[in-house]
């Protein structure tokens, strides 16, 4: 199995817009913090960081893996436990960034974020691709839930990717939706045409 960086996901919950464009802390979803999970495991992501500041909801998602890493629910699906071992908890983006640096020896992670919404200074995936095969990481790639990232999380980013295109313009996918496609593309073993050592 071809090797990839030191990879870790972030779920963004605030900053965040709602439908009007607003700034706003989004709920978490119990399904995001599952499918992400285990999609995280799959693509031998190093850890997900669910990005919160609400107590209420870093309580929930305590309380939601203490079940499944060391309660009944490691028990009953031993997958599933693996998969929410991976699961950290920062109440910001740049507190994500700080743990990830203390975890890498006062490396700063190369941040990539997605947004449904064109930029012109997106970039391909097949590029993207390519600059994860140029460094050994740390990566951190940024979801951003409710209307997507607010400017103040997209400024974070070092490689804003490509929108994902659906059919005739429409591009409504739930983050878990567009993570399963974005990992895949980023770091999937089975793609065309390049892989990490650039050949």
């Amino acid at each position: 199995m071809r090797c990839f960086p030191e990879f870790h996901v972030g779920l963004v919950h605030y900053p965040v817009l709602d439908r009007g464009k607003r700034t706003v802390a989004t709920s978490t979803v119990s399904y995001d913090l599952h499918d992400i999970a285990r999609l995280s495991k799959t693509y031998g992501v190093k850890s997900y960081y669910l990005i919160t500041p609400l107590r209420s909801q870093i309580l929930l998602i305590e309380r939601l893996t203490e079940h499944w890493v060391h309660g009944f629910g490691a028990q009953y699906n031993s997958n599933r436990k693996e998969a929410l071992e991976l699961v950290r908890i920062q109440p910001s983006i740049e507190a994500t960034l700080d743990d990830l640096a203390h975890i890498y020896g006062g490396r700063r992670p190369t941040v990539l974020a997605t947004s449904a919404r064109g930029h012109r200074e997106s970039v391909g995936f097949l590029e993207a691709r390519r600059t994860l095969g140029d460094s050994e990481g740390p990566y951190l790639l940024l979801f951003g839930t409710g209307w997507g990232m607010a400017p103040a999380a997209l400024a974070h980013a070092d490689l804003l990717l490509e929108p994902i295109e659906g059919v005739e313009g429409y591009n409504h996918l739930s983050v878990r939706a567009a993570a399963a496609i974005v990992l895949d593309r980023l770091i999937g073993q089975n793609q065309p045409r390049t892989n990490f050592s650039g050949e």
